[in-house]
């Protein structure tokens, strides 16, 4: 029971109230419940049964992470964040894989919201360039994109 008196909602029922809002891994799940769990081997018997019937999918949690942070983020950092949902190695692989083609016009596109309202055609300082690729370098974008997004340089560069 909670302080208003209300019952504490079930180990299966707060794993449902969290897949209801966005997609979780099995990982994330069991670092969310876990010290919530009261009879040892209860999570990963509700886990199991919650994949087993489709509510838990490694596909829809890597689809929903990049449809979410792509425009945002670069390869390597999504890398990294679906690496620490303890997703499979291999898939994680090919899902960034299949990013690569756009990472330049990702980071012009980033660029362009953060720096292209104080660019005007203006000339940066070789200082103000490199707080900018810093700032992408930071957001995960490789870099050769980096070099283009921020230098202008056209892909056949």
């Amino acid at each position: 029971m909670t302080a208003s008196g209300k019952p504490q909602p079930s180990l299966r029922g707060r794993a449902l109230r969290l897949l209801s809002g966005r997609e979780h891994s099995r990982l994330e799940l069991e670092r969310r419940l876990q010290t919530h769990e009261e009879v040892p081997g209860e999570l990963a018997n509700i886990l199991d049964d919650l994949e087993g019937k489709g509510f838990i999918s490694e596909k829809r949690v890597i689809e929903s992470l990049i449809n979410r942070r792509q425009d945002k983020l670069g390869n390597a950092r999504i890398r990294q964040e679906l690496q620490g949902k303890g997703l499979d190695r291999e898939a994680v692989q090919q899902a960034v894989a299949g990013l690569q083609a756009g990472e330049l016009e990702r980071a012009r596109a980033v660029w362009r919201r953060k720096f292209a309202a104080k660019s005007d055609d203006a000339v940066f300082s070789p200082a103000e360039r490199a707080k900018q690729m810093r700032f992408l370098a930071a957001r995960g974008f490789g870099p050769e994109a980096i070099r283009k997004a921020v230098l202008g340089a056209r892909d056949d560069d």
